[in-house]
C-alpha cells in the first residue's frame, strides 16, 4: 500500500482569446493540475517501484479530475490530455516513470470519460522551480493533428530533491485557429485511438 504524501496542490487554466490579432471564438482553454509529492524512493536504490504505480494510479483520478473542473466542463466534453513529471534530484527519472505509466493512464481517463488515445507524457529530472511542457493530444484518437499542443507548468517552490512535481492537463478544445490539415475531431472513429 503506498503512502501519499502532498506538500501541495497546483491548478493552472489558460485562456486564449486572439492569435495574430484575430479572435478565437470560442476561446481555447487548458488546464493543468499538480501535485508536489514526496518521493518514497529518494536518495536509495530499489528493483521495486510498485509503490510509486500505486501513487500514479491515485493521482490520476485526483489531479484528473482536479483539472477537469478547473476547466469548468463536463468530463465528456474534455477533447485533449496529457501528463508530466519532475523528479528532484534525490530521485531518478524511472521514478517518475512509474507514477505516470503502468496504472495513472487508467484512472485518468475515467476523470475525463473515455479517452482511446495513449495520454502523450513528459518526464524529466530538475531542481526548483523547474518548467514542464506537457503535451497534449485529441483523447480518442491520435492523429487528430489541430489537438498536437503542449502546457507549460512549473512550480515555483518544487521539486525539492527528495519531491516529484506531477501534472495532468486538460483542454476544451484544440490550438487556436488550426490549419494545418489532416483528421479533425468531426471525422474520429474512436476505436482504435489513432483514429
Amino acid at each position: 500500500m503506498s503512502v501519499l504524501e502532498i506538500r501541495k496542490f497546483l491548478i493552472i487554466v489558460e485562456t486564449t482569446n486572439t492569435e495574430m490579432g484575430r479572435a478565437v471564438d470560442p476561446p481555447t482553454r487548458k488546464a493543468a493540475a499538480l501535485a508536489v509529492i514526496t518521493n518514497p524512493f529518494a536518495g536509495r536504490d530499489s528493483e521495486d517501484l510498485s509503490e510509486l504505480v500505486d501513487i500514479g494510479e491515485e493521482l490520476g483520478n485526483v489531479l484528473g479530475r482536479m483539472a477537469v473542473d478547473a476547466l469548468g466542463v463536463r468530463p465528456s466534453r474534455v477533447e485533449s490530455f496529457g501528463k508530466g513529471a519532475i523528479v528532484g534530484e534525490d530521485g531518478e527519472l524511472e521514478h517518475a516513470a512509474a507514477i505516470l505509466h503502468p496504472k495513472l493512464g487508467k484512472s485518468f481517463r475515467g476523470a475525463v470519460e473515455k479517452g482511446a488515445s495513449l495520454i502523450p507524457s513528459a518526464k524529466k529530472m530538475g531542481g526548483v522551480g523547474t518548467a514542464i511542457d506537457v503535451p497534449l493530444g485529441y483523447k480518442d484518437a491520435a492523429f487528430v493533428r489541430s489537438h498536437f499542443d503542449a502546457m507549460e507548468v512549473r512550480v515555483s517552490d518544487a521539486p525539492r530533491r527528495a519531491e516529484i512535481v506531477v501534472a495532468l492537463a486538460v483542454t476544451d478544445s484544440g490550438r487556436p485557429r488550426p490549419r494545418v490539415g489532416g483528421l479533425t475531431k468531426d471525422q474520429v472513429v474512436g476505436k482504435d485511438g489513432l483514429r
